[in-house]
């Protein structure tokens, strides 16, 4: 007697729910990652906008011999409406920067950016290894 082969057409369902845990697990992993990743570019953007605070405290410092009061004295806009898309405000007391973050961060999480002068020649030294961000969102020269 002839037997009649049939071929297997598609996948079972075993093999179906196999690929969708491997899918699924992979996933679990990824998104942890993904979300580091976004936060750490939101606290980049507020480093950039310190960056052009430090410009205008470095300005104020060499034509005044002295760190600026405020924003107003630094010729800077009030501290709240230097805002970014996960930055609330950037502010200046007495030439230290603060950078202060929203939700996309962490409400209220703050990074601060402290000049000193070098004893020799006079150049202004930056430090921002102070302020509530974790470090794991730092750019490694602030950690």
């Amino acid at each position: 007697m002839k037997t009649m082969t049939q071929k297997q057409q598609g996948f079972t369902l075993i093999e179906l729910m196999i690929v969708v845990a491997i899918i699924g697990i992979l996933a679990a992993v990824a998104l942890p990652a993904y979300q580091d990743y976004t936060k750490r570019a939101h606290v980049s953007e507020g480093i950039t906008l310190g960056a052009s605070a430090k410009a205008a405290v470095t300005e104020y410092y060499v034509s005044e011999a002295a760190w600026p009061e405020d924003n107003a004295a630094a010729g800077l806009p009030v501290a709240n409406t230097i805002t970014g898309n996960a930055v609330t405000s950037v502010g200046v007391e007495d030439g230290v920067i603060t950078v202060t973050f929203n939700n996309k961060v962490t409400t209220g999480d703050t990074v601060v950016f402290k000049p000193t002068i070098a004893s020799t020649g006079g150049s202004i030294t930056w430090t921002c290894d102070e302020g509530s961000v974790d470090d794991k969102y730092l750019p490694s020269n602030c950690r």
